[in-house]
């Protein structure tokens, strides 16, 4: 594994000449963001040695590298999922990528079903932590030292002081700004209202196929996370909406300017 990381990051050195230490990880309806990145090199991930190829509609595959605003940024245009049929090293192996090209700090966002009954459909929600309920953990298998230690503290997940300046940043442009528990599954199915139900009781805001163990590597790798999830649908035993990839979609594109705003102030506000 540590000879595929360096030869995929050695690629990508030859190809920029100035590594930004920031990436973003761009979840379902929100990769709009590059249109707001300016002086782009789109790669994309066919071109690149040893990266999967996304096969989930709304996921556009390249990884682009540019400005936004005043940051110079590494955005993944389409994420990998456990539930296209790929493994766990698979999923994040970008985000060894970025650690190896010296990314200190990662943006993750994605779409997500709510069940705290104080969400709307369209609200973004601040991930303050996560429940991993993937069947397999990515740090499974012989650890590399190189990478990060055999048992790393998950206690702060997602940065606090990212998580307040979101928080600062939403309150100035008036945008509601919730926070939350994410729950990762496996998917690719919706959740029953029963699973709703209880991704509740045991503590979850919000549920999703994506992000958790992308984080669980970034930490790994002594990351920065900060985490945002666009409420794509809600469940529940009193919710009758049944959703689909395309009403999904449909939603995330209508909350998608508020994540935008908050996700390019935070970008250039970060340290």
């Amino acid at each position: 594994m540590l000879d595929r990381i360096k030869q995929t990051a050695d690629y990508l050195r030859g190809r920029i000449a100035n590594i930004p230490n920031t990436a973003i990880i761009l979840g379902t309806g929100l990769g709009a963001l590059v249109d707001h990145m300016t002086d782009t090199v789109y790669i994309p991930y066919s071109e690149i040695p040893n990266f999967p190829v996304s096969t989930v509609e709304g996921h556009s595959g390249n990884l682009i590298f540019g400005k936004l605003g005043n940051k110079d940024v590494i955005a993944m245009q389409g994420r990998f999922h456990y539930y296209e049929g790929y493994d766990m090293k698979q999923v994040t192996f970008p985000v060894r990528v970025f650690q190896a090209l010296g990314v200190k700090t990662l943006f993750v966002s994605n779409a997500s079903g709510g069940m705290n009954k104080e969400f709307q459909v369209g609200d973004v929600m601040t991930i303050t932590d996560h429940i991993n309920l993937f069947p397999e953990n990515p740090l499974r298998g012989r650890n590399y030292n190189e990478l990060g230690t055999r048992f790393p503290a998950m206690t702060e997940a997602y940065d606090k002081k990212l998580i307040r300046l979101a928080d600062e940043i939403a309150a100035e442009k008036g945008i509601r700004l919730m926070h939350g528990v994410y729950v990762g599954v496996t998917g690719p199915t919706f959740e029953t209202p029963a699973e709703y139900e209880f991704f509740r009781v045991i503590g979850g805001d919000a549920v999703g196929m994506s992000t958790v163990p992308e984080v669980i590597v970034a930490v790994h790798a002594g990351m920065r996370v900060y985490g945002i999830s666009v409420i794509t649908d809600l469940g529940g035993k009193d919710v009758t909406q049944v959703p689909t990839h395309e009403e999904v979609q449909k939603a995330a594109g209508i909350a998608q300017p508020k994540c935008l705003e908050i996700m390019k102030e935070l970008v250039n506000r970060a340290d």
